[in-house]
């Protein structure tokens, strides 16, 4: 090899190390700048095949201890607990013990009246049922912590009309998916989390991801990040569980399915790249997960199983979640065409969204400030 273009190659690697550092630098600007505003309180991972690009924490888990936020602090995940809800419902489609084209009233006989709404409706949120968040809202006594039962006996005394019929529309549904959690009981004989740990977070090895009803079970969980809405009145991060509106979190503890799934930075980051191999579904089962429904009338969605789905000129395929719960937000980006992962896990309500900021750096785009 010639001196010419041995320097050649060096500078080609050099610029191609500039070029990461500056987006790495580019990051962690934004989000330093976001968390002196008081708009970010937690963990962001950004990974490009598989490597950690950026890790980095910000900001309290626990205001009464003080303690910080380091890689390792746990999250709740709110309604990116789908993902895993989902995938749980294709591992018992695989292992024989459901069908996704199944009535719901097979596994839920108190809703056979829903006769026309299938599991595969469920996933992806075409089956028309009214939210169960408004309806228990007004019948359910809130000196109780309600579970997934509690909701189906609801829905079997009241009988919610559909908004529409199944198969024709979208509509995101989180009681879609807190049915789900009750079916997966229904067909493995086993609680939604005892499923879940057994077939998803111990094969892949996520030590730190779990399913947490802290109030109707309460346990003291080691490096675990309280949720906090922050009062303007009193100038300070309050627990939900004090602020009279938000006292959801409390008798809606019980409900899984739809979210209560808590986790990790490094563990998700375990997940996602588990969603690019064979070790949990197959590759056929996977494709469907990660691609949209299509409606009766043959135009297609946005939403497969659990994830959102969106195609960009720029970035390819996205396949994302985010989630929101009073004291926590959120949210899991991954790049399928060009293997780019973001996490991003926040303990204050009240915080901002990088990950769009994130995405344009990654692509050498503008910023927008979230």
């Amino acid at each position: 090899m010639t001196s010419r273009l041995m320097i050649v190659l060096a500078l080609i690697v050099l610029g191609r190390a500039s070029f990461a550092q500056t987006k790495i630098n580019r990051i962690d600007s934004l989000l330093h700048s976001l968390n002196e505003k008081g708009k970010l309180n937690g963990n962001v991972l950004v990974a490009e095949k598989g490597k950690i690009i950026y890790l980095k924490s910000f900001g309290i888990a626990n205001e009464a201890s003080g303690e910080k936020i380091d890689k390792n602090t746990i999250f709740e995940l709110a309604s990116c607990s789908k993902q895993f809800t989902a995938i749980a419902i294709v591992i018992l489609k695989e292992q024989g013990k459901l069908s996704l084209d199944d009535p719901i009233a097979k596994y839920l006989p108190k809703l056979a009246f829903y006769d026309k709404i299938t599991i595969r409706n469920l996933l992806n949120h075409t089956g028309g049922l009214q939210d169960y968040l408004s309806i228990m809202d007004t019948v359910f006594d809130k000196h109780k912590i309600a579970v997934n039962d509690d909701i189906i006996t609801i829905f079997a005394r009241l009988r919610p009309a559909l908004e529409f019929s199944p198969g024709t529309q979208f509509k995101y549904s989180n009681t879609g998916y807190a049915l789900l959690a009750s079916i997966i009981e229904k067909a493995s004989g086993e609680s939604y989390a005892s499923f879940l740990k057994k077939n998803i977070f111990d094969p892949l090895h996520m030590q730190r991801t779990f399913v947490f009803n802290r109030r109707l079970h309460p346990r003291k969980i080691d490096n675990y990040a309280f949720g906090y809405i922050y009062s303007k009145y009193l100038g300070k991060y309050l627990l939900p569980d004090s602020i009279e509106k938000a006292k959801v979190v409390f008798w809606l503890d019980g409900v899984v399915g739809d979210g209560t799934v808590n986790s990790t930075v490094l563990d998700l980051l375990k997940w996602d790249r588990a969603l690019y191999t064979n070790k949990l579904i197959s590759g056929t089962d996977m494709h469907q997960v990660s691609s949209p429904a299509k409606l009766s009338d043959g135009t297609y969605t946005r939403y497969g199983f659990g994830w959102k789905i969106e195609q960009h000129d720029d970035y390819g395929k996205v396949v994302r979640h985010s989630g929101g719960w009073p004291g926590y937000k959120s949210d899991i980006e991954r790049h399928t065409d060009n293997d780019k992962t973001i996490i991003v896990l926040q303990n204050h309500y009240n915080a901002a969204e990088p990950t769009k900021s994130i995405r344009s750096i990654l692509y050498n785009q503008p910023v927008t400030s979230p």
